[in-house]
């Protein structure tokens, strides 16, 4: 699929090429100084560098371009209407291009109706990086019968009757607590027990975790908690008044609706996805099982570095029971934290898989005050 808006910006940077190099020439003072025809003049290595810049931007643009056909209109019209309208409107992030058929689905809807029960395309595009997801004009849809109020106690239980289940295989939070008991869709179990014990070196209570900024003279008013499954670190951390937002991806469970039913704040975004958090203002930044060696290495590298950008100076880094081969976190994967300068107020070490040689790591790293 094509779309309006990369064409037109393939015509406006030719346009803006064309310009820069007229204006150069149209701007030197010998063609104005001198009646005799002026002889060609060196451009600027500055210059070619812009305009070779936007022509590998066109070729890239003009790549991702459908071959021309012989009539527009019966092109035009495969095209979802609002996904036209909308690519006028605001930019498309560019990996929607790259998915068409996906994209082409998810616009296909009738406008000013109840939007499709699409969650899991929504997934699979976001998943394939291609978000934010194109806006729609249509009504979000509600459970049937969602619950007159709900509990203010992060550690309450999940009313059934709030999430619609349509798009999974279980149909209540008591199937997803039978399937598997850890994926934290029992609340009221965690209440005296989630980040508070200290049973190995790879635990760190919450109140430890108070005594170590105390000490450093820092206060944690504000966290992110990536990959934060149904949102208990963000719970345990409300109960001691700091606001923790939690990503999340709605996997196979209403991960984002448990985290909101909780009173907590769910962000629906990628790890590969920038954090929609403005520079410098978070002081806690939590990485649990969801940040892992599954992770492609360039990939994970940007992740710590954007989780740079948002940590305010002396915030903290907390990896907890990051996991991967022991040779890997040796060679690989220490060496890139450690690229980050932070100092090491933690660094605690086991074995997770003897046989795999898989270990886990649990460290808490803090941002240096100046930089």
């Amino acid at each position: 699929m094509g779309f309006t808006m990369g064409l037109n910006l393939v015509l406006l940077l030719a346009m803006v090429a064309t310009n820069i190099l007229s204006l150069y020439h149209l701007s030197s003072t010998s063609l104005l100084s001198s009646p005799k025809p002026p002889t060609p003049q060196q451009v600027p290595d500055q210059l070619l560098h812009q305009l070779q810049t936007i022509r590998a931007t066109i070729n890239h643009l003009t790549r991702h371009q459908p071959p021309p056909t012989t009539t527009t209109s019966t092109s035009a019209s495969t095209i979802p209407q609002d996904l036209l309208l909308y690519s006028r409107l605001s930019p498309i992030a560019s990996s929607c291009h790259n998915h068409p058929d996906l994209i082409h689905q998810y616009m296909s809807y009738t406008p000013f109706t109840l939007c499709p029960l699409d969650t899991q395309l929504q997934e699979t595009l976001i998943l394939r990086g291609c978000h934010p997801l194109p806006r729609r004009r249509c009504f979000s849809r509600t459970p049937p019968k969602p619950s007159s109020s709900l509990a203010l106690n992060p550690f309450g239980p999940l009313l059934d009757s709030n999430v619609i289940w349509t798009n999974y295989n279980c149909k209540s939070f008591s199937c997803l607590v039978k399937q598997n008991p850890n994926l934290g869709f029992d609340p009221a179990s965690e209440k005296s027990s989630s980040f508070l014990n200290f049973k190995t070196e790879l635990d760190l209570p919450v109140p430890q975790l108070f005594q170590i900024a105390k000490a450093a003279n820092f206060v944690i008013r504000l966290g992110v908690d990536v990959g934060g499954a149904t949102g208990s670190f963000a719970a345990r951390m409300k109960l001691y008044n700091v606001t923790v937002l939690t990503t999340t991806m709605n996997l196979g469970a209403p991960y984002s609706e448990a985290v909101a039913l909780r009173g907590l704040v769910p962000l629906h975004v990628p790890l590969q996805q920038r954090l929609p958090i403005f520079d410098g203002v978070v002081d806690l930044v939590r990485c649990g099982h969801a940040v892992n060696r599954w992770i492609p290495l360039t990939m994970m590298d940007f992740l710590f570095y954007d989780v740079d950008r948002v940590l305010r100076a002396g915030g903290y880094l907390w990896l907890d029971r990051f996991f991967s081969k022991e040779v890997d976190l040796e060679k690989v994967y220490g060496p890139l934290i450690g690229k980050l300068g932070y100092k090491k107020v933690k660094w605690a070490t086991a074995t997770k898989n003897a046989k795999t040689g898989d270990v886990y790591l649990t460290a808490l790293l803090q941002k240096p005050v100046s930089k």
